[in-house]
């Protein structure tokens, strides 16, 4: 019995992967899950480190289970290639999404062969053997065609989206154009902002309560440990906290 392995990527670092975690989880059921490897990455290429990693210790007879097709890969050439690859070393996609193209369907519809009686007659049979070898070849490619598509879908619904977003991003810069320069909306990050998430802004709270360098009493050492964070968090946090003080 090979080992399951799951991943899970997002294309920003802002994304959550909960959702793709848990569906990966529920499908497994009581099945143990060796590691979910998740990755937070931006772009449509292979090279993801995550991705990698796991695509380096899977052995024949493993089994990786994706959310989607386009957690895989969002290119539809490299995804193909490297769907084919992997089924013939032996292992296993699944693809909770899109389960017409697991590899279990595949090879199912591999191995599928209509049986027609044998006439008796050398010439019909074997004219029989060459039409159903025939058919059975279409449906092989027929197969392959299902998969090719789902890649081609998952790419197209990423152009389709930068060009939905390119198109607001200009919908908006004419607008603007029009109106006086108070009322304008802001396009993008401002240059100079930074972006501070819920949690963030939550440890840093908690960090000016609690040590003494603010408005607590505690060593930095002790808030660590009560706050669960590494050194590196916690002194990036303190740095932020001080130099806003001084401003």
């Amino acid at each position: 019995m090979g080992k399951i392995y799951g991943y899970a990527r997002v294309s920003t670092k802002n994304q959550r992967l909960d959702r793709q975690i848990k569906n990966i989880e529920d499908y497994c059921k009581d099945k143990k899950i060796e590691r979910i490897y998740q990755e937070k990455y931006t772009g449509t290429k292979m090279g993801r480190p995550q991705f990698q990693k796991l695509l380096s210790v899977i052995c024949p007879g493993d089994t990786i289970i994706f959310d989607s097709v386009s957690r895989m890969s969002r290119s539809a050439d490299e995804g193909y290639n490297l769907y084919m690859q992997l089924l013939q070393e032996g292992i296993d996609l699944v693809f909770i999404k899109e389960p017409h193209i697991n590899t279990s369907y595949y090879k199912e519809m591999q191995s599928k062969k209509t049986q027609i009686a044998s006439t008796g007659k050398k010439s019909t049979d074997k004219l029989i053997d060459a039409i159903m070898e025939a058919i059975t070849e279409f449906q092989n490619e027929e197969t392959k065609e299902k998969i090719r598509i789902a890649f081609k879908q998952a790419e197209k619904e990423v152009q389709d989206l930068h060009v939905r977003i390119s198109e607001g991003i200009k919908t908006t810069q004419r607008l603007n154009e029009t109106l006086p320069e108070e009322q304008r909306k802001q396009i993008g990050q401002r240059k100079g902002a930074t972006f501070e998430t819920k949690k963030a802004k939550m440890m840093k709270e908690r960090i000016q309560k609690m040590a003494k360098d603010f408005d607590g009493s505690m060593k930095d050492k002790e808030v660590i440990e009560i706050l669960g964070i590494s050194r590196n968090t916690y002194y990036k946090y303190k740095k932020e906290l001080l130099l806003s003080n001084i401003k």
